[in-house]
């Protein structure tokens, strides 16, 4: 299978060598890697090219936006700049951060989960995270969710969804328009991907309100709402951060913002969100 990874990216270049080596020694290399350099002030580009001189299938693309890291549009803005500048001859398309390093037989696996049910939309592995030398689980989301920093998608499938959103909740939104186009979700707990850069550490104090948006822009309501904020919350051990999430909430519902779906997509997330909290009650 044939598959093409995009790596928004913005001044990266602590991380994004390590990352893209362990790109160039997958077991099954991509067919391309087109690195998206937004407006970065470091030596993100100069590494980027180096590496581009020496791999024919790495190429990068030079983007130009607002300094200020806002969760969710700038990264998905920077990602579709990097897919329009490739062809459709792919079997899957990866979105991926420039914080990690991958297994090298990373996308060996991917692709023979793929290979495996021609249902399975989208698979990913699990992140890890460096604390007192020991590397644990980045415990942020549940262990059927694909992180936002390693994408895998079967081409139909994200053909079908629609792309990305550019907005917070675009790597929740992807997997349950999945669902509800009656695709699978695979998360293979053996893959595990080191994450160089602890989740949000860029993100402007304002991002905080934007989480609760996008619980609204999920069509989830104020009760469905209530318990996601907690329990991120809580998994981010900062237990006020439930406020920011509600008060993102009502903004965004008291502006009338509109959602990311449709009425009968946010239905049926609902629904969906309400079977997967029955189910962990009983």
């Amino acid at each position: 299978m044939n598959y093409y990874i995009v790596i928004p990216s913005h001044n990266e270049e602590k991380f994004i060598s390590l990352t893209l080596q362990s790109l160039v020694e997958q077991t099954v290399l991509p067919k391309k890697i087109v690195v998206v350099n937004d407006n970065s002030t470091d030596k993100t580009e100069e590494i980027v090219l180096a590496f581009a001189k020496e791999f024919a299938f790495m190429s990068l693309v030079n983007k130009t936006s607002e300094a200020i890291h806002l969760p969710g549009s700038k990264v998905i803005q920077a990602f579709q700049k990097g897919l329009d500048t490739v062809d459709e001859n792919y079997d899957f398309i990866v979105k991926a951060d420039a914080d990690l390093i991958f297994p090298s037989h990373y996308f060996e696996t991917v692709i023979s989960h793929f290979k495996s049910d021609e249902q399975i939309g989208m698979v990913g592995g699990f992140a890890y995270i460096e604390k007192n030398g020991d590397w644990i689980l980045e415990n942020l989301t549940d262990k059927d969710h694909i992180r936002g920093a390693f994408k895998a998608y079967r081409k139909k499938c994200f053909q079908q969804i629609g792309g990305l959103k550019p907005a917070m909740g675009w790597d929740t939104v992807d997997e349950l328009l999945c669902k509800y186009y009656n695709w699978k979700v695979v998360t293979d707990e053996n893959l595990k991907v080191k994450h160089l850069k602890p989740t949000g550490a860029n993100y402007n104090k304002t991002a905080r309100f934007k989480q609760g948006e996008a619980f609204y822009s999920l069509g989830y309501g104020l009760f469905i709402t209530a318990i996601a904020s907690l329990k991120l919350a809580m998994r981010k051990r900062k237990p006020l951060l439930f406020i920011d999430y509600i008060n993102g909430f009502w903004k965004a519902k008291s502006a009338k913002k509109p959602l990311l779906v449709t009425a009968e997509q946010a239905k049926y997330i609902r629904n969906y969100r309400w079977k997967k909290m029955k189910k962990k009650l009983i």
